[in-house]
């Protein structure tokens, strides 16, 4: 019995030892927030569309990098748009110490995949992806944890509805309108986004779509929380009570498209709870990082609470968010 044990010790032990042993380029294994600068005439090109609000700050994403076995790296990638999605393996090229891997295209009407290669240096990312022939810089740092050391005091609650819309910033395209105390997306638009920002909050919402429609509710700007016409479907993370991309709902609790429907949505650090009708189908799971369509990629600052609008129709008659202190 003595000699299977001592076996299985050495069989095991340096196999383990291995998998957690550094090789070149194990540096990158974390997960990154990053920043792409887009100028105006690649947006032409690429056919993307801007919300006035990325004019400044670029356009972000988000990528983690995880061990496969004892040294090959594989990961997921969050682009602008879109969800997340797999890395088959992240390469390092010793000799120009540099990293590259590449992805299938989404939800652009491309060929050829695409390309990223990028250093790393002092905890800091440098590269460029290759997007259907446009070379697309970016930049990238560290994602923070997030983690809360006490638990949250909450505030006064606040009403972000009025009839003149004044907690939220009016895009140009907006199709956003009050009416009869019911905030009304009319048509494909502009997003939404609260002046306020906010750091750990708790959100509730009473909400309405008609038949098809899509919409989301982004908190801090960065991670949506999926509305869209699932009723009697399979509920999977690209659905309805969904952290779009990453944090599917336990169960399809929506009720047919017509009806009014209510979120109660708690958001502290990153870790996220979320009841749909009554029912809660998320409790308290970390919410990976940002997903597409966040406004930037900074997710150690607060941020706002950003109402889709570039899908499609969507009613709101409730949006009450009671704040941490």
């Amino acid at each position: 019995m003595k000699k299977i044990i001592l076996l299985f010790a050495v069989v095991l032990f340096p196999a383990t030892l291995l998998a957690q042993a550094a090789f070149p380029g194990s540096e990158l294994i974390g997960k990154w927030n990053m920043t792409f600068t887009i100028e105006d005439e690649e947006l032409e090109n690429l056919g993307l569309f801007r919300h006035g609000l990325y004019a400044d700050e670029g356009f972000p994403a988000w990528m983690e990098v995880k061990l496969s076995g004892f040294s090959r790296m594989i990961g997921y990638y969050v682009g602008y748009e879109g969800s997340a999605r797999p890395v088959s393996e992240v390469k390092f090229d010793e000799e120009r110490n540099v990293y590259h891997f590449a992805i299938p295209p989404q939800w652009m009407n491309i060929e050829d995949d695409i390309y990223f290669e990028f250093s790393l240096e002092n905890d800091y990312l440098t590269g460029f992806k290759i997007l259907d022939g446009n070379r697309l810089q970016f930049t990238g740092n560290r994602q923070p944890s997030l983690e809360r050391d006490t638990p949250p005091v909450w505030g006064a609650p606040k009403n972000l509805l009025d009839d003149h819309m004044s907690s939220w910033v009016i895009p140009e395209n907006n199709q956003f309108r009050m009416i009869d105390g019911v905030l009304t997306n009319l048509g494909v638009g502009g997003n939404l986004v609260t002046k306020e920002r906010f750091d750990d909050f708790k959100l509730s919402v009473e909400f309405r779509y008609p038949e098809g429609s899509n919409s989301g509710i982004y908190l801090r700007g960065r991670y949506e929380v999926q509305i869209e016409d699932n009723y009697g479907m399979e509920g999977n993370d690209l659905h309805i009570g969904g952290i779009y991309g990453f944090i599917a709902p336990s169960v399809n609790a929506a009720r047919p498209a017509g009806e009014w429907q209510t979120y109660e949505i708690t958001l502290v650090g990153r870790h996220v709870t979320v009841v749909l009708n009554g029912v809660e189908v998320i409790s308290n799971r970390p919410i990976p990082g940002i997903t597409g369509g966040s406004l930037n990629s900074r997710e150690g600052e607060p941020g706002p609470l950003m109402l889709q609008g570039d899908h499609g129709p969507i009613e709101f008659r409730k949006l009450v968010l009671t704040p941490g202190l």
